[in-house]
């Protein structure tokens, strides 16, 4: 028996106004990752003293420490633990030596960032040992010649 005219008009209207909230939600999502990305642009430029922040999010720590001075920064803080310690500690650690705002986890980000680099760097050179991982993150050791 065929369906009666007004059921398949009806689930033709549903399948249209579907497809009309999918394309919706689409252009909501698009909208919300525009609005998102304004929003940071506005937070970098923005230079009230209110919503200024010390270390902004795309700061080049490359001028807040002298040539050679994160690497031996993370040797002092490795010879003071006397314990191999994470690239996190390690941060947090120089973060404390240069006397700058230790909640500040964007910094401490941005710090073990770096450090990773500088680290590993020196671990090929044979300047510093890892010794594996602790909940993903890599353990650092002082080389033999320092200990």
């Amino acid at each position: 028996m065929a369906l009666p005219q007004v059921v398949t008009t009806l689930r033709t209207k549903r399948d249209e106004i579907e497809a009309h909230i999918a394309e919706l939600r689409r252009q909501l999502a698009a909208a919300e990752r525009d609005l998102s990305s304004v929003t940071a642009v506005l937070a970098l430029y923005d230079l009230s003293p209110n919503t200024q922040i010390r270390f902004p999010a795309y700061a080049h720590l490359n001028r807040l420490f002298a040539y050679g001075e994160m690497f031996r920064l993370a040797k002092e803080a490795l010879r003071h633990a006397g314990v191999p310690l994470t690239t996190r500690q390690i941060a947090l650690e120089i973060v404390r030596l240069k006397k700058w705002d230790e909640a500040d986890l964007l910094l401490r980000k941005a710090v073990a960032y770096r450090l990773i680099q500088s680290l590993t760097r020196a671990s090929k050179q044979g300047r510093i040992l890892t010794t594996g991982k602790k909940s993903g993150v890599r353990l650092w050791d002082l080389s033999l010649e320092d200990k």
